[in-house]
């Protein structure tokens, strides 16, 4: 599934799809920086609960949310991990295997430990400031 944005609003429907899959809540967020991937997290959070506590995770690692059910979802940005093994010191598997959604930002560090459950979300940047996002299950 393909999909271009050129305005926040436009990030609506790709929000909705994803969140439609439940059954596949770990979410791969792939794209340079500045490609969007907090705003896309940001337009999830509209759709499933409060999306005013939304920011990059860069510093702390994982935020944690309160979708409208009180139900927790995870925004992780794994930028700063170096190895699978401080992956695992942080608890990665354990938000992994929550069964609640996991928004995982600069992901291939975790490659090895991810199953099948997972949606990969790639936003490309275009010249004239549009993005082009693919997402693929």
């Amino acid at each position: 599934m393909k999909f271009k944005a050129t305005f926040i609003e436009e990030l609506v429907p790709i929000a909705e799809y994803l969140i439609q899959e439940k059954n596949k809540p770990i979410v791969l967020l792939i794209g340079q920086l500045g490609a969007g991937k907090t705003t896309l997290v940001k337009s999830i959070m509209e759709l499933l609960g409060d999306s005013n506590q939304v920011s990059s995770p860069t510093f702390s690692l994982i935020n944690e949310y309160l979708d409208d059910k009180q139900e927790t979802v995870y925004h992780m940005d794994l930028y700063r991990i170096e190895t699978i093994e401080e992956a695992l010191n942080i608890g990665i598997e354990e938000y992994l295997d929550s069964g609640r959604f996991c928004f995982i930002e600069w992901p291939e560090i975790i490659d090895p430990i991810l199953g099948d459950n997972i949606q990969i979300v790639t936003l490309e940047l275009k010249e004239d400031g549009s993005r082009m996002i693919s997402i693929t299950r």
